[in-house]
């Protein structure tokens, strides 16, 4: 979409960091099932299975960035206790460079305890905010170098801080700045390209009145399945809808983190030279297909459940024939999801793909190339581990429930008995490349491509270790 003003628009400036700024926190989700009522109190008994755990608040804003961005900084404030070191090593693996302001207290961590991909509590601890004293130089260099700055205000002080808003004013005559208001957060800094506050946080008020009392170029109101309504200093108000696309998908509804998914989207398009509105409409995409794909539990990293309790020492997954595999699966309920591949070397990239892929449903079964059917298509010297060894190997991840191995070249005649409600591949496939893809249309299931991390390949690694 073209520039619709001068002031709406700017030169991309390339090699310089996506600065997210707020509170964060460390959000765990408890996932397991609920077929029963508590014989003390008429509530669900949840038989605890898997652990998931994520950076929240701005740590996940930071972590969505950094999913597009080869250098995204988190100005924060981490407290160091267990919880805010988890929420460090967690931040750092995704590639999170963090510049830490002082905390009082202890990290805010959340917990929620779900059942078949529904929230049944949430429980909060830590009281923890940032301390209002000098900021490391540190904060002021990153801001002042970065391309465009997210504000991820989530009321704990960071966006309050005063040193801090002064930056900010400054950072927003020279970049694109995204402020992502919260209740009982500060207003956002005047000059702000763009504040994206939801229907609860705008009380009620219009995007235009809104712009106005904020002194911002431009206001959107985010509308959750409506899209939302954008008003600029140029334009009046707009809406953008949901693309069809988009809408489609899982149809699972857990919207935790589709707004820090918008304003991050919103914060990189603007920095890629787009206008107010073209943003937005490439936020509401985003967040729409963020939230269709299984929402924030899709960025998070499974932790032993054993740390938690003395149960499931050994991998939960099973493995065998495809037909057992189903019935006992779908016993369970729920969306049956499916991946398939050879898996020789079990990578980042793999780890990625099977995790993106459980979230789309409530189980996921691997179908396994055999050894003869490796050889059938990468060659005689390969696989390099035997098929039992790759089927234990997945059967160790949390997010795989079952394993089948097959001989065939292609999980065709697998998928016919199998028969998903999803068929998951990486994005390096296209469905023209995918004669299953049939199989699974036929049998009501859809397919989803999910993009791969650059920079890992089974047979690169391979190579690379014989030479």
């Amino acid at each position: 979409m073209p520039c619709r003003t001068v002031a709406a628009c700017w030169e991309p400036a390339v090699g310089r960091p996506v600065v997210i700024v707020g509170d964060c926190m460390l959000d765990v989700d408890i996932e397991g099932s609920a077929t029963r009522l508590s014989p003390e109190a008429p509530v669900p008994v949840v038989d605890a299975e898997r652990v998931w755990q994520r950076p929240g608040g701005a740590g996940l804003a930071a972590v969505l960035a950094a999913r597009g961005e080869d250098d995204v900084v988190l100005v924060t404030a981490i407290a160091d206790d267990a919880d805010g070191r988890r929420l460090a090593d967690l931040l750092a693996s995704a590639g999170v460079t963090v510049v830490a302001l002082p905390m009082t207290g202890t990290t805010v961590c959340k917990t929620r305890i779900r059942a078949v991909g529904q929230s049944m509590l949430r429980l909060d601890h830590g009281d923890g905010t940032v301390s209002d004293g000098q900021l490391p130089d540190r904060a002021a260099q990153v801001l002042a170098d970065a391309r465009a700055v997210c504000v991820a205000d989530y009321g704990r002080g960071v966006a309050a801080h005063r040193g801090l808003r002064r930056l900010l004013e400054r950072a927003a005559e020279r970049v694109p700045l995204v402020w992502d208001p919260h209740p009982r957060g500060a207003a956002p800094v005047p000059g702000c390209h763009l504040v994206t506050p939801n229907q609860d946080e705008a009380q009620g008020r219009s995007a235009e009145s809104l712009r106005r009392d904020w002194q911002a170029r431009a206001v959107c109101v985010t509308l959750s399945s409506r899209g939302a309504v954008l008003a600029t200093d140029a334009d009046g108000s707009v809406h953008v809808p949901v693309p069809a696309a988009a809408a489609a998908g899982s149809g699972r509804s857990d919207t935790c983190g589709a707004g820090d998914r918008f304003a991050v989207a919103a914060t990189l398009a603007l920095a890629d030279g787009h206008d107010a509105e073209a943003a937005v409409a490439a936020a509401v995409e985003a967040a729409s297909r963020f939230v269709a794909t299984g929402g924030a539990v899709g960025v998070s990293s499974p932790t032993d459940f054993g740390a938690h309790s003395g149960a499931m020492t050994e991998p939960a997954a099973i493995v065998g024939d495809v037909v057992e595999v189903r019935d006992r699966l779908r016993r369970r309920s729920g969306r049956l999801v499916a991946t398939g591949g050879c898996f020789d070397l079990l990578h980042t990239g793999h780890v990625r793909l099977l995790h993106q892929a459980r979230q789309l449903g409530d189980a996921l079964v691997v179908l396994l190339n055999s050894d003869s059917s490796v050889r059938a298509l990468k060659g005689p010297t390969r696989p390099v581990m035997a098929a039992a060894d790759r089927a234990r190997v997945l059967c160790a991840l949390a997010c795989v429930d079952a394993v089948v191995i097959f001989d065939e070249s292609s999980p065709e005649h697998q998928l016919e008995r199998l028969r998903p409600d999803v068929w998951v591949k990486g994005g390096d496939y296209t469905e023209a490349d995918l004669p299953e893809a049939q199989v699974v249309r036929r049998h009501g299931g859809e397919v989803v491509l999910l993009p791969t991390v650059a920079g890992y390949s089974s047979t690169n690694l391979i190579a690379a270790m014989r030479s």
